[in-house]
């Protein structure tokens, strides 16, 4: 046999399939092995262990099965009784990786203490068992076992030694190379995030002002943040909300990884399932390369549902799923996954009220809302607003590269007299403006007419039509006030459908496909 060319062919194959392929096919052209098969050690991408959570640390997982062509059995699977040996166990495969010894055998019963099933056909023909550890930079990496049909003696397979040695190398390699690609991998994932956060980022570093409304609130964030429990951050449009939940995040243990934001009402509908758990290569049209979902993203972190009021009732329960289990699977794949990851959400609604409509479920606000946290209106700290205002005018300056202006007392008495609809983000774009117009380092002044006009009561839209959002809305909440009106009863004399002049059926089926799934009399 020429052992050289063999050992290059190792060498050359690109991935552990590739590679293994080239380890069992010498082994197999000899007449004396019946099987040969590998195992490795502590294989985290394991095809068939994967999408388990109760694998044992430093376990052999059967990575490839093969026999000769005359065998009775092929034995090319890996998932029998025999694929998952545990360190320590009875096993002669686990005596080998253990002590990182060869072992020679003409005892080989019972046959699944040396890593065969017995209920395989090709049990019955094996005499004899040699195994040996594949050592790779001073490490057990795996044990390759050659099953015989004939006793072992210690010049059989003189060459087998020197084999597996290489064989311990080409596996070594390539195993590290796959980890060098996973971590490179997940490395561009959290450059491409942090380049969108950075993008997004507002001009505040930090929380500021010292008023008791704001001391309150902070209180609350450093008893919270030192624990694992879920944050509902409540507050009106442009209070802070998402200053409150890095402020958590920067607090907490988990502070050293990723705290990754998605905002609800950014998200197109049919995409909501993957920007959240992922998706695969072809599980929709248009998607083109497997992506990594946010929570995925987010393990051992924390991550941010910005607006999680936004999120449609039938990707709900699969949120409730991860919350409750951290398990879910992306997009087109069938395999699931595990995460560890606290929620942190924010709402400017309220979901008692969405709860009560149908709009969202009450299983996900309980389980969401563990310590809910209020976040004061900026009327309700007008303490803070002359602190506030300075910072802004400080970072504006900057950004917009700019001499920093003067105040007048006369115009910060205009902004700590203003209600301030819009809250903190009102009062930026305010300040804003003002540092644009400002004369060269001369004094500011705040225009509050654009703003008084945002305190005007919402006027319904001049435009012609609606938005699909707002047609599901008005449907559904239509729907609802006539069950309310039926009692509850969809058919039948004074039903919701003879309400609506609407046939039973369709009723039925819109209300779920609405996602109002509570079961009406009819």
């Amino acid at each position: 046999m020429d052992l050289s060319r063999i050992i290059l062919a190792m060498a050359e194959a690109e991935g552990p399939t590739s590679v293994l392929g080239q380890v069992l096919a010498p082994l197999l052209g000899h007449e004396e092995v019946v099987l040969a098969r590998v195992w490795f050690l502590d294989d985290r991408d394991c095809p068939v262990c994967s999408p388990a959570h109760d694998v044992p640390a430093h376990a052999l997982h059967l990575r490839a099965s093969g026999a000769r062509p005359t065998a009775t059995s092929s034995a090319s699977g890996i998932d029998g009784d025999c694929h998952l040996i545990r360190s320590g166990s009875a096993s002669q495969i686990a005596v080998i990786a253990a002590h990182g010894e060869p072992l020679l055998s003409t005892s080989v019963e019972p046959v699944d203490q040396w890593g065969l099933e017995s209920t395989s056909p090709s049990a019955g023909q094996v005499r004899g068992v040699l195994g040996y550890p594949l050592h790779f930079r001073g490490r057990i990496v795996g044990v390759l076992a050659c099953y015989l049909r004939t006793p072992p003696h210690e010049d059989m397979l003189a060459w087998l030694p020197s084999f597996a040695a290489h064989a311990a190398v080409a596996i070594g390699n390539c195993r590290a190379l796959q980890e060098i690609q996973r971590l490179h991998e997940q490395l561009e994932l959290e450059r491409d995030y942090l380049r969108e956060e950075a993008s997004q980022a507002v001009p505040v570093d930090g929380i500021v002002g010292e008023s008791t409304a704001i001391a309150r609130l902070l209180r609350q964030v450093d008893l919270v943040a030192a624990t694992e429990a879920n944050v509902l951050i409540e507050g009106e449009s442009g209070t802070g909300k998402e200053l409150i939940a890095r402020a958590i995040h920067q607090r907490s243990p988990r502070s050293a990884k990723s705290l990754v934001k998605v905002n609800c009402a950014s998200i197109p509908t049919d995409l909501f399932e993957s920007e959240f758990f992922g998706h695969v290569r072809g599980a929709f049209t248009g998607a083109i390369r497997d992506r990594v979902g946010r929570f995925q993203l987010a393990d051992r972190g924390t991550i941010f549902l910005d607006e999680v009021g936004e999120i449609p009732l039938d990707l709900q329960t699969k949120l409730l799923r991860v919350l409750q289990e951290g398990d879910f699977e992306r997009v087109g794949e069938d395999a699931t996954r595990h995460v560890n990851v606290r929620v942190l959400a924010a709402t400017n609604r309220n979901l008692r009220t969405e709860v009560d409509a149908g709009r969202f479920r009450l299983d996900l606000f309980y389980r969401l809302s563990v310590f809910p946290i209020q976040v004061p209106p900026l009327r309700e700290r007008r303490e803070d607003i002359a602190a506030l205002a300075a910072r802004f005018i400080r970072t504006a300056s900057q950004r917009l590269h700019r001499p920093l202006p003067k105040a007048p007392q006369r115009e910060m008495s205009k902004l700590l007299a203003y209600d301030w609809p819009g809250n903190i983000r009102e009062l930026q774009h305010v300040v804003e403006r003002a540092v644009i117009l400002a004369p060269h380092g001369g004094a500011m002044q705040f225009d509050l007419s654009s703003s008084n006009a945002e305190r005007a009561p919402n006027r319904e839209p001049e435009r012609p039509y609606r938005t699909e959002k707002e047609w599901r809305r008005l449907e559904r909440e239509n729907l609802l006030a006539a069950l309310e009106a039926s009692g509850g009863k969809v058919a039948g004399h004074n039903g919701a459908a003879a309400l609506l002049g609407m046939n039973p059926n369709t009723l039925t089926s819109r209300l779920r496909a609405l996602g109002l799934k509570k079961t009406f009399a009819r």
